[in-house]
């Protein structure tokens, strides 16, 4: 079937049998690069399945694990109530991740990408490319007046704020996902001719 993705907006094609009615309302995401689902509240029982980063959950909340409705348990360790991380603390989670063009899972991952899965897992909608992005996210501030949290962004590039000097990223400098000094991004781009290496800085209606 053909459709378009609640979480951003994409269009794509997606097999039929993949799809079902919409289930209870989750309570929970997947913040771990993998989260095993056990058969029995017990991290010895057989794994029956896994589910990776971002996955949305519904269930019973137990003092160690969520009790899936469909059956199956995720220690709690692997998962964060909704919406309670920051977008840097959920990309954090992404660090070493290699660099993968359109990718945005921790087995791969762009710039875009990264951001829009840290937002996601906090339950914050955002558009899939950089442009659009800067375009949509939160409200701008001038560059003098950054923070930590907000997001940066350059010339088909975007990456979060640890503080007021350092950008967390993924890029294909260096193929990975990586925490750097900003001003060592805007050199690299000023030596290749960017004459405004800095598009703009959004800050997060919550910050």
């Amino acid at each position: 079937r053909f459709g378009r993705t609640v979480a951003d907006g994409y269009l794509g094609w997606v097999a039929a049998d993949a799809l079902a009615a919409p289930g209870p309302a989750p309570v929970a995401t997947v913040t771990a690069r993998a989260a095993p689902v056990f058969a029995q509240a017990d991290i010895k029982s057989p794994v029956l399945a896994v589910l990776p980063f971002g996955a949305a959950l519904a269930g019973e909340n137990g003092e160690r694990f969520l009790a899936l409705g469909e059956g199956g348990f995720v220690h709690n360790a692997h998962l964060v109530p909704l919406a309670s991380p920051t977008p840097l603390s959920v990309a954090r989670l992404f660090g070493g991740a290699p660099y993968l063009w359109g990718g945005r899972t921790p087995a791969g991952v762009d710039c875009s990408g990264l951001v829009q899965a840290a937002l996601a897992a906090c339950g914050i909608a955002a558009p899939r490319d950089s442009d659009q992005q800067l375009a949509e996210v939160g409200r701008a501030v001038p560059f003098e007046d950054r923070m930590a949290g907000d997001l940066v962004f350059f010339p088909g590039h975007v990456g979060l704020l640890v503080d007021r000097q350092s950008l967390f990223h993924a890029n294909a400098h260096w193929m990975s996902v990586v925490e750097e000094p900003l001003a060592a991004v805007i050199g690299r781009l000023v030596a290749s001719g960017a004459a405004t290496p800095v598009s703009g800085v959004r800050r997060l209606a919550a910050a």
